[in-house]
């Protein structure tokens, strides 16, 4: 059964109950006196249960239709809780252990997860990744072409082709220096991939053009050079990997890190379940009876 009256009759009510909340807070009273504020069966929602909903400084009306939202919330999730054990069967509604394993993981998770925080290394040097890609080369096998380059979209009228195409050659500090300062001032876009590889796939969204085979195409030019009405595509390729391939140390760097941070992860979970257990037969905390 469900008392909740229609809120333009209750808007004096609930002025009442955010007065009597601060009340409560204020004063630390004792819970004899607490109005039911909601009923939704044989389950009710006191005064009490509303304390800590309403942020202290808050107005008058923020507090009811806070108050409001809570109560309706609190209605919605009850009568759900009832109509789902209406329609269930006995075994289906029984969640005694289902609620227990779930009550055990959560506990069982934050307690590892607090640990982790708190004890486990999580640095990882230069020396550590490059020992790892070492180890485990055949697993970084690339699954699609990558590339170091230089891409340029230029506006057909400023584009000096033998210029670019002889300043996109020069990859010292100073070349790639010339090459962004004629860009921010003529190119209507650019990126300079030479100290990071990206996918040949990403590249060649920039470029209307369509390359079905990159490994023949790759193994064959050095660049590709085209244009439109409107714009001069220039991208110059300065190193390439395949697919298959197996994938630089600089490419895979980070999911190294993350490899190695994970398995870090289950050795440590590993060394707590395994010194709980040690401590549990030193203490004599449990007991395995023969049958």
């Amino acid at each position: 059964m469900l008392f909740l009256p229609e809120m333009k009759k209750v808007q004096f009510k609930y002025c009442v109950i955010v007065a009597f909340v601060a009340f409560i807070q204020s004063c630390n009273s004792s819970t004899t006196n607490n109005p039911v504020l909601a009923e939704v069966g044989l389950k009710k929602l006191y005064t009490s249960n509303v304390i800590g909903v309403v942020p202290i400084g808050t107005t008058g009306e923020d507090s009811i239709l806070l108050i409001n939202e809570y109560i309706r919330k609190w209605i919605k999730n009850e009568l759900m809780v009832q109509k789902a054990e209406e329609n269930l069967t006995i075994d289906q509604a029984n969640l005694t252990r289902e609620l227990e394993e779930y009550r055990n993981s959560l506990i069982i998770y934050k307690y590892k997860n607090e640990l982790m925080n708190q004890r486990m290394d999580t640095s990882i040097t230069d020396n550590q990744i490059e020992v790892y890609y070492l180890n485990n080369e055949d697993n970084f096998n690339l699954s699609k072409s990558i590339v170091k380059a230089i891409f340029l979209k230029i506006p057909v009228e400023f584009a000096n082709q033998r210029q670019l195409k002889e300043m996109c050659s020069d990859t010292s500090p100073e070349g790639l220096g010339a090459i962004r300062d004629y860009c921010i001032q003529y190119a209507k876009a650019f990126d300079i991939f030479i100290e990071k590889w990206v996918d040949f796939d990403v590249l060649l969204n920039n470029i209307p053009v369509e390359i079905e085979n990159h490994e023949q195409f790759l193994a064959r030019n050095n660049f590709i050079e085209m244009n439109d009405k409107e714009y001069y595509y220039f991208v110059s390729i300065h190193d390439y990997k395949v697919k298959n391939d197996i994938a630089p140390l600089e490419y895979v760097q980070g999911n190294i890190k993350s490899l190695i941070i994970n398995n870090r992860k289950i050795e440590f979970l590993k060394q707590i379940e395994d010194n709980v257990y040690t401590e549990g037969i030193r203490r004599n905390k449990f007991k395995i009876h023969n049958q």
